[in-house]
Order: C-alpha cells, then structure tokens, then sequence
C-alpha cells in the first residue's frame, strides 16, 4: 500500500473514533433513565407517535414483550412494504411508469430492507417508482436500523440493571433513535452530499444529447436523502443500481469519505454508549479497542491486496505501481475518481459492517481483497458491525470468552458482575451457531442444483464458490453487498435468500433478548481478587481469539475451496 493509502486509512480511522466518541456519550443519555437530551423539542412530538399507537412510554416491558414488539413492527412493516411494491405502477409518485414488482422479488425486497440488509436483485432507478424509495425503502433504511439500536439498549440495560425483570420499552427506543439520533443526523449528511453534487429531487429521466452527438437518459429523483440514512443506519441499499460508485449518489472525494464516516461511526460509538450506560467506561473503550482494531486490519489488508495489482498482470510486465499520475493497482472494476485504496477502503467498512453499498465491484477484487470482504461477513459482522447489532453480537462473544475461561480457571464466568450460567450458554450457542448453520447449509444446497449453480458467472471454479458463498454470507449476515457475478433475480435464490434474512436478523434478536432478561434479574456478584477482568489487553486478546476460532473452524473449508485456492492459483 502506498503512502498516501496508510495517510488516508489513519486520517479517516482518527476522525472517526474522535467523532465516535463525543456521539457515543450523547447516546447513553439519550437511552438513560433520567431526563434525555432534546426533550423540549422532541418530547411533544413522542408523545404524540405514542398515543396514536397506543403506547405507555413510562411502561417497561419484560423481554418477552420487547421481543413481541420488535417481531410485530417487523411483520407489519414487511406486509406494508411488500403491498407498496406490488401496488406501485397505480400509485401515485411514479414519473417514470415502472410497472409492479414481480410477486418473488417483491417477496425478497420487503424482506430484505425491513430486516436492515438491503439487498438489492433490482436496480432501483428503473425498477422502483419515486414514492416506493421514499415511503417505503427510505422510511425502512430509518426504523429498521432504530430497531437494532432499541434491542442493543435492551441487551446494554440486562446488563446493567439487576433483580428487575424490565428492560425498557421498545417503542420508546424506536422513536427516540429516529428523532433524536437518525434524523437529525441524516439532514446533516444529506446536505453535505447534496453540496457535493448528489441528486436531490422528483423529476424522472432526462434526456441529454451526449458528445458524441447522440442522446442519453439520466435517472433523477430522491437521491441524497435516501443515501444518508443508507450509511448512517448501516442499511445500505442504493438508489441506483450500481449504488455508490455511481457520480449520481457519490460524485467527489469529499461525498466518498462523508459516506465512508457515516457507514462506521454510529457502530463505533456504540461502544461508547455501553460503557456509559453499565457505569464502566474503561470497558467499553476496550470493546472499541478490539472492534478498531478487526476493522483497521481488515480494511489495511484489502486495501494492500488491491493497491498490489493482479499477479498475472505483473507477470506480463505491466507496470501497476501507484503514482501521482497513475492510479495504478487492481483497477478493474473501480472508478478513477477514487482508485484502488479507497475502494479498499470503502469495501472493507462496508462488509465489517452491515451495511453493504458500495463504491466498486467487488466480483473484480483479487482473490486476497474479496476474500477478506467475505471474511469480514463471515466473522458475525463485529468488525464493527451494524447499528445495534454489530455491538449485541461482540457482547454474545465476550460472554461466550468469558464462559472459555471460566472453564479454563476452574471459577464460575462472570462478565460485569453477573454470573454466566447453563441457560445463558444455551442462548449464546443459539446465537453463535444459528446464522453459520443457514449460510453453509444453503450454499451447498445451491451448489447441488444445477441451474442454482449456473447463476453465477465464473463456474466451475473457486470464484463461482465465492460467488455462490458471498451471495448467501450477505442476506445471513445482514449485510446486502453483491459480490455480482451471480445473477440472483431467480425463484430459488429470491426464496433461499428470504430465509437468510429471517435467520440473520428476527432469529437472532431472540436469543439477544432472551439474554437481556435472564442477566436482567440476576442479582451483581462483587468483585473479588479471582474475578477475571475484562476491560484489559489480556481480554481483549482471548476474545480476539475466540472470535477467531470460532470463525475459523466454522468456515475454513468452505474458504478454501473458494477465496485461497483462488490466491494459490
């Protein structure tokens, strides 16, 4: 990697953590038990979303019904999305005339964006109509990711709180994290980008008389409003079909690094707010440290592997070296405007979280480059992880590290005074197991039908393997990047791909849930001189580890076949 790619990797990593933490502090009081930051003026509004809903904002819930909520809203939502998608071409809002969307990948749409993962077998601007990107996939890039966030602070406050059965009221922390935190924080973005040249308004194709004399379409419509929360909410999913390495939604290098902050800072922050909110700063700090630490090398290593070039390339005597007068490096597939380190760079925030736009193609990565994207998938997405639900899954692994070593000492687990016992393990192994399970389960499922297999574009081989793998690692874990190549518009993978949502996202918010409640009720054990710290480097490494392990021997053969001997090729 050059010079200028470390600069740019270390700026962007300093910025970020020093947004992240002043935002992380607002967060926890904005979830506190007291009085919250923007009251006055958001408070009469609240109120009024809770009486049309019908909603006691001072009744806390037991987890059971936090679940219940959060599993309503999400049906709901589904059902209202799907109808809109089918119902479009005699709505109002349609300047262009698309048509309704075909029933399985109405199917798949709905599913994907009400569960924050936003994959997308369309391109948006010939498929969508002006008022489904707006009523229905913006409003959803907004409360599906305020529905992470509200199960994270549920899980944060299990944790915290001790012999209570309550762990807050959903609806209260879905409203809060829309007005409070996602809105204005959208508003301020989409302005950014709009001064950048992003599009913002309702008009539909124009038609343009290109240099070479002849004419030209160009898709116009909601654009900047629709990226903002796109990154901010970890959502993802791209007004264009090409998402954000089209001018249109991310024209300059000052549009690319605001998207690039707004995809990571929201999950680092978090980190922040759950020291705050457990009354231990110290431990949340370490948390951040682990999750900057995945992420910065990660993102290094594609960055490096793409900065690199294509061997084969090199081998023919062409020269790939990065200049001020050549981009140089692995540039197929890539915009010249930000080269191969940022696209690095953008790829590797992207499949660390759980957002999934993208900047570049990430089928023309090297064989190094796209297997480090799907590994960051395939870690759980901690690295750092979506809005709420990066930070939920780090939390299941420290508990689950803390289980390891409990066993390895001969003491009982504890992790922030509360004692880790048979039924937490339960839930933990329910966690970690459910989404692995999905993802191979259905990747050979898919690699045993023919015409599954044909979708993609570059079998047999070990890049068809990764295709076929990427394409289903996304929907499992959330995420909704397209390694492309496979051309997944089908029946089977509209259908397998809407189970991977449900297991992904709805599945695993139980077990977090169910967690909350049974650590909620248990009574703070004090700290002794046998307590295992966990808010130290010598934790951080273990779970660092564990998260390895558990990765590893989960889909190392699977990696095999597919991105390594791709790179030993």
């Amino acid at each position: 990697m050059s010079p200028a790619g470390w600069g740019a990797l270390l700026a962007f990593a300093s910025v970020v953590i020093a947004s992240a933490v002043p935002l992380g502090r607002y967060l926890a009081r904005v979830y506190g038990d007291g009085p919250a930051p923007g009251d006055r003026l958001f408070g009469g509004f609240e109120r009024g979303v809770y009486r049309l809903v019908g909603v006691n904002p001072a009744a806390e819930q037991r987890w059971t019904g936090y679940a219940t909520s959060f599993l309503a809203f999400s049906v709901v939502s589904f059902l209202a999305l799907y109808l809109l998608l089918r119902l479009q071409a005699v709505l109002p809002g349609n300047p262009t005339g698309v048509g309704a969307v075909d029933p399985g990948l109405a199917f798949n749409t709905a599913m994907s964006f009400t569960s924050n993962t936003n994959w997308q077998n369309y391109s948006g601007e010939s498929t969508l109509s002006h008022l489904t990107q707006m009523l229905g996939l913006t409003t959803q890039n907004f409360v599906s990711a305020a529905a992470g966030i509200a199960v994270l602070v549920a899980f944060v406050r299990g944790l915290a709180r001790q012999r209570t059965d309550r762990i807050g009221n959903f609806w209260v922390d879905l409203v809060r994290t829309v007005t409070r935190v996602l809105l204005p924080l959208s508003i301020v973005v989409a302005v950014v980008l709009v001064t950048q040249g992003v599009v913002q308004n309702l008009a539909g194709f124009t038609e343009v008389v290109t240099v070479e004399g002849g004419s030209q379409q160009i898709a116009g419509g909601p654009v900047a409003s629709q990226v903002a929360i796109k990154q901010l909410g970890t959502n993802g999913g791209g007004f264009f079909g090409t998402n954000s390495s089209v001018p249109l939604e991310n024209s300059t290098w000052v549009s690319n690094a605001v998207q690039s902050w707004a995809i990571v800072v929201i999950p680092f922050a978090l980190c922040i707010t759950f020291g705050a909110m457990v009354g231990r700063p110290r431990q949340g700090a370490l948390v951040l440290a682990v999750m900057v630490l995945l992420w910065g090398a990660s993102t290094a290593g594609i960055m490096a592997a793409e900065a690199s070039g294509n061997p084969r390339l090199t081998d023919l005597g062409v020269d790939q070296s990065i200049s001020s007068a050549l981009a140089g490096g692995n540039m197929e597939g890539k915009e010249m405007r930000f080269g191969p380190e940022l696209s690095g760079l953008w790829a590797g925030s992207t499949t660390g979280t759980s957002n999934g736009s993208v900047n570049s193609l990430h089928t023309s990565y090297t064989a190094l480059g796209g297997g480090l994207a799907t590994l960051n998938m395939l870690l759980g997405e901690v690295s750092p992880g979506g809005v709420g639900v990066g930070l939920a899954g780090m939390l299941v692994m420290a508990i689950l590290a803390v289980f390891i070593a409990g066993l390895m000492v001969g003491r009982t687990p504890e992790f922030l005074g509360k004692t880790i016992g048979i039924a937490e393990m339960k839930i933990v192994t329910l966690y970690v197991l459910a989404v692995p399970a999905t993802i191979l389960v259905l990747t050979a499922a898919s690699l045993a039908i023919p015409d599954a297999v044909a979708a993609s574009a570059n079998t047999p081989g070990p890049h068809g393997l990764t295709e076929i793998l990427y394409g289903i690692a996304s929907p499992a874990n959330n995420n909704g990047s397209a390694f492309t190549g496979l051309s997944s518009n089908t029946t089977w993978y509209n259908t397998v791909q809407g189970v991977a949502f449900v297991v992904g996202r709805w599945l695993l918010m139980i077990p977090v849930l169910a967690l909350a409640g049974s650590l909620a009720i248990k009574q703070r054990v004090p700290t002794t001189s046998g307590t295992f710290p966990t808010d130290g480097p010598t934790f951080g490494v273990l779970l660092i580890a564990v998260l390895a392990i558990v990765t590893g021997l989960t889909y190392f053969p699977a990696l095999s076949l597919g991105p390594v001997v791709e790179f030993l090729q």
